[in-house]
C-alpha cells in the first residue's frame, strides 16, 4: 500500500483497519493513497482528513455506495479526537464519563441544570453502561457530517464535546425527566434504544435543543392574524420570538383587509396584505433559527380573498419588486367550489374581507362545507355573490372582483412552475376530516403542510397603566404549535419493532408538550399546547421500505401496503395516546370530541373487533392527544438516520447533498442489484400513482401529510390541472411543493435503461 510520507501514520492506521472492515469494497490501495494525497496537502489534521473525505468521496460510484460508510468512519475518528481533547479524558473510542460531561457543559451553561436535578449520580453511571459506541456505525459520512456540524453539543468557542450516543442519551434523559422515578430509567433506555438504533429521529429542534439551556423543542407554530394594526405588529413580533427559538412559522391573512378597503371610514387607504407579508419577509431574513437554520415563514391565504392575484404574483422573479417577498413560503386556501366553478369553467367572486364582515355581519372563512357538495360555506359564498350583484359591496373592484376561475387556476400553475409554491391547502376536506371541529377550525397548514389544527386571532381587550407599569390584556387565540418525531421505515417495518416503538416514542412527543411550557416565549402558544396536547408522529423512508420489500411504486400492491402499513401505525399510535390518557388524563378539549363520540372511528369504517375494542376504550378512558399523526419533509433527519426522505420517492439514485460549507456525494440507501430496479426516479413516475398512494395514507393520519408533485418542466397546463383535480378528488388535504425540473436535468430513466 501507498501511503504519503509526511502523512500523520496514525490517521492512515485508522484507514487501514477501517477498509479491512469492508471486504466488498474494491481499490482499497487506490483510497488510502488518495486520502493520505490530500490530508497531507491540507495542513492542519482536523482540516485535512475532512478534505481527504470529500476528495475521495468525489470518486464515490454506484458500484461501491458502502464508500460512505468508510468516510463516516475515518470522521468519527475526528470526533473521538476533538471530544477526548476538549474533555480531557482518556475515553474507550472517545466516550468518557457521562457524569463528567454532563457537569462540565452544566457549568459552562451549554446542558440545562434540570439534568443533574432529575438524575442521580448512581442513575447517570447506570444510562453511561446502557451507551453502545458501536451504534455509531450506522451512520453515513453525510449523516454524521450533519448530525455534528449542526446538532452535536460544543462549548461557546465551537469545540466538540458530545458525541452521537451521548446526545441520545441526553434526549432521552432530557424528555423523560418528568416521569415518575420507579419507571424513569426504563423509559429512558427506551427511548435511547429508539434513537440510537435510528428506529425514528425526533425533530430538528428536539435533536438540537433537548437537554440544553437554550431554543425551544417545537418544530412549527401557525398563527391567524388579526385585521388590526396591533393585531399585525403583534403577530409578526410573535414570529420573530419563536423564529429565534428554532422554530418555522405559518402566517394566516385571510382576515387582512384588501388592497383599497376602508380604514376608519375612509375608503380606499388600505395597503393590502402585501405590505404586511414584507414585513414578515423581513423578520424571516432578520431572525435566524439559533444560527442553525435561516428563518422560515410562509403565509397563507383565501382563493376567494380579493388580493389574491398580488398573492400569487409575490415570489416571482419579475414584475414590481416592492411587491415582492422571496423569502416567504405562500400557501392557498381552496374550498370545494372553487375546483367545482374551475373544472366547470365558470366565475369566481373575490371578496375583501372586511367588506364582507361589514356588510354581511360574518367573516366568509369562518365557514365550511360540512358535506362534500353541499354546505355552510357555499351557503354563505351565494350569499355574499348575490350581495355584490345587488350593489351592497361597492363597485366591482373595489369591496369584490369577479374572475373566471380556470383563469386563477393558470396563475396559480405558472407560479408552481416557476416558484414551486403555492401549496395547496383543501379546507372543507380538512375541516370535515378534523376530529376537534367542536372547539373551533382550521385555517390553514404549516410551513410544510402536515399539520392541521384548530387556529384563531388573539386580540387585545384592554391596555391600562396601573402602579407605573403598563397592563395589556390579550384575548388568546388558538396559537397552533406542532410536536414532531418520525418513524424509519425500512429499519423499523423490517425489524418488527413498530409495536415496541411507537408507544416510546408517542410518550416522547407527549412529554415535549410539558417541557416546552417553559421554553415557548409566545404565551398563547402554550395554552394552545396545554388545551390539545397535539403531536405529530410522521413516518419518512417509504421509498427506501418500497424498494427493499421489492414492491414497485407504480403498482396497486403499493397502494395497498400503504393503506395497511398506515392503519396499522395510526391504530398503534392511538392506542398508546390512550394509555397515556389513562396514566396522565386525557387532553383538556377532549368531551365532545369525534374521538369521544366515536365518529372519527365511524368515518374511516374501522370495523375490526380490534378497532372496535379500542374505540369503546378511548370513549371510556380519553385520549392524551388531541391530534396524533403528521408527515413531515424530514429531509434532513432522513439524511441522518440513512434513508429517503418522508413519503417522497428518490430524485436521483446518485447526487450531491450541498449545503453552504460542503457538498457531499450519497446514494440510494440500501443500493443493490436487487433495489435497483425499485428506485424509479420521481420526475419518470406518473404522479396518478403517488396520489393514490398517498389517498390511501391520507385515510389513517389525522392530520395531513407533505405531499410533493414532481413534474418535467415540458408538463402541459392540463396535465398539471388534472393532477391537481385527482390529488382534491381522491381526498388529499394538502400538497406541498410543485417541484419542476430544468432541461439539465432531465436524464433518461436509469431503473427503465437498466
Amino acid at each position: 500500500m501507498v501511503i504519503a510520507g509526511g502523512t500523520d501514520h496514525l490517521i492512515m492506521k485508522w484507514l487501514e483497519d477501517i477498509l479491512f472492515d469492508f471486504p466488498q469494497l474494491n481499490k482499497k490501495e487506490e483510497y488510502i493513497e488518495q486520502v493520505g494525497y490530500y490530508a497531507e496537502k491540507g495542513g492542519a489534521q482536523a482540516e485535512a482528513m475532512n478534505m481527504a473525505i470529500l476528495h475521495a468521496l468525489e470518486r464515490i460510484s454506484i458500484q461501491e455506495p458502502d464508500w460512505t460508510f468508510v468516510a463516516a468512519r475515518i470522521h468519527l475518528r475526528k470526533l473521538y479526537s476533538e471530544a477526548v481533547k476538549n474533555r480531557n479524558t482518556d475515553g474507550t473510542r472517545g466516550y468518557g464519563s457521562l457524569q463528567g460531561l454532563i457537569l462540565t457543559l452544566t457549568d459552562k451553561g451549554i446542558y440545562e441544570e434540570n439534568l443533574l436535578s432529575s438524575y442521580s449520580p448512581e442513575e447517570i453511571d447506570e444510562l453511561e453502561a446502557e451507551i453502545m459506541p458501536q451504534r455509531d456505525e450506522l451512520f453515513t459520512y453525510i449523516g454524521l457530517r450533519t448530525l455534528g456540524d449542526r446538532y452535536l453539543a460544543k462549548s461557546h468557542e465551537g469545540g466538540v464535546y458530545e458525541l452521537p450516543q451521548e446526545r441520545f442519551m441526553i434526549i432521552a434523559m432530557s424528555l423523560m425527566s418528568g416521569e415518575p422515578s420507579e419507571r424513569r430509567l426504563y423509559l429512558v433506555k427506551e427511548a435511547y434504544w429508539a434513537m440510537s438504533n435510528l428506529y425514528m429521529t425526533v425533530a430538528t429542534p428536539t435533536l438540537a435543543n433537548a437537554g440544553k439551556s437554550y431554543g425551544q423543542l417545537s418544530s412549527c407554530f401557525i398563527d391567524t392574524m388579526d385585521d388590526s394594526l396591533r393585531g399585525i405588529y403583534d403577530s409578526t413580533t410573535d414570529a420573530a420570538t419563536l423564529s429565534k427559538g428554532g422554530g418555522g412559522i405559518s402566517v394566516y391573512l385571510g382576515k387582512i383587509r384588501s388592497l383599497g378597503s376602508e380604514i376608519r371610514g375612509f375608503k380606499g387607504n388600505s395597503s393590502g396584505i402585501i405590505p404586511w407579508a414584507k414585513l414578515l419577509n423581513q423578520t424571516a431574513v432578520s431572525v435566524d433559527q439559533l444560527g442553525q437554520r435561516k428563518g422560515a415563514i410562509a403565509i397563507y391565504y383565501n382563493v376567494f380573498g380579493k388580493d389574491l392575484f398580488s398573492f400569487l404574483d409575490a415570489k416571482l422573479n419579475n414584475g414590481d419588486e416592492r411587491q415582492r417577498v422571496h423569502d416567504l413560503f405562500l400557501g392557498l386556501c381552496i374550498p370545494d367550489l372553487f375546483m367545482e366553478k374551475a373544472e366547470s369553467r365558470e366565475d369566481w367572486y373575490l371578496f375583501d374581507p372586511y367588506t364582507v364582515k361589514k356588510v354581511m355581519g360574518y367573516e366568509l372563512d369562518d365557514f365550511y362545507d360540512e358535506e362534500p357538495g353541499k354546505g355552510s360555506f357555499r351557503a354563505k359564498y351565494d350569499e355574499c355573490a348575490a350581495a355584490a350583484d345587488r350593489g351592497l359591496f361597492g363597485e366591482k373592484g373595489s369591496g369584490y372582483d369577479v374572475v373566471p376561475a380556470i383563469e386563477i387556476f393558470k396563475r396559480i400553475m405558472k407560479s408552481q412552475l416557476e416558484t414551486g409554491v403555492p401549496y395547496m391547502f383543501y379546507r372543507d376536506t380538512v375541516n370535515r376530516a378534523n376530529p376537534n371541529k367542536h372547539a373551533g377550525m382550521v385555517y390553514c397548514s404549516n410551513l410544510c403542510t402536515e399539520i392541521a389544527q384548530n387556529g384563531s386571532a388573539t386580540t387585545v381587550e384592554e391596555e391600562f397603566t396601573q402602579d407605573g407599569k403598563i397592563v395589556i390584556t390579550k384575548s388568546p387565540g388558538d396559537y397552533v404549535t406542532c410536536n414532531l418525531s418520525s418513524i424509519s421505515l425500512a429499519k423499523a417495518v423490517k425489524d418488527e419493532v413498530l409495536e415496541r416503538l411507537i408507544p416510546i416514542q408517542v410518550r416522547m412527543l407527549d412529554n415535549v408538550v410539558d417541557m416546552n411550557q417553559e421554553r415557548i416565549e409566545v404565551k398563547q402558544a402554550v395554552l394552545t399546547n396545554k388545551k390539545y396536547r397535539a403531536i405529530g408522529l410522521g413516518t419518512f423512508g417509504l421509498h427506501h421500505l418500497l424498494a427493499v420489500e421489492g414492491i414497485r411504486w407504480e403498482s396497486e400492491e403499493a397502494v395497498s401496503y400503504n393503506d395497511r402499513l398506515y392503519e396499522k401505525i395510526s391504530y398503534l399510535s392511538i392506542r398508546a395516546s390512550h394509555e397515556l390518557a389513562k396514566e396522565k388524563g386525557a387532553y383538556p378539549a377532549f368531551k365532545g370530541s369525534e374521538w369521544e363520540t366515536g365518529v372519527y372511528f365511524e368515518d374511516r369504517n374501522y370495523i375490526t373487533d380490534e378497532w372496535k375494542v379500542l374505540k369503546q376504550q378511548v370513549q371510556q378512558n380519553g385520549l392524551r392527544n388531541a391530534w396524533l399523526m403528521a408527515v413531515a419533509p424530514n429531509a434532513t433527519t432522513s439524511l441522518i438516520a440513512n434513508s429517503t426522505a418522508s413519503v417522497d420517492p428518490i430524485f436521483k439514485k446518485e447526487y450531491s447533498e450541498e449545503k453552504k460549507d460542503f457538498r457531499i456525494p450519497v446514494t440510494a440507501p440500501d443500493l443493490t442489484p436487487q433495489t435497483n430496479w425499485y428506485y424509479k426516479s420521481a420526475y419518470e413516475l406518473d404522479q396518478h400513482w403517488s396520489i393514490r398512494q398517498n389517498a390511501a395514507r391520507q385515510k389513517h393520519v389525522d392530520q395531513s401529510i407533505s405531499f410533493n408533485f414532481y413534474v418535467k418542466n415540458t408538463i402541459k397546463a392540463k396535465e398539471l390541472l388534472d393532477l391537481h383535480m385527482t390529488a382534491w378528488k381522491s381526498g388529499l388535504k394538502t400538497t406541498y411543493y410543485t417541484r419542476s425540473t430544468s432541461i439539465a436535468e432531465l436524464e433518461d430513466c436509469e431503473s427503465c435503461s437498466s
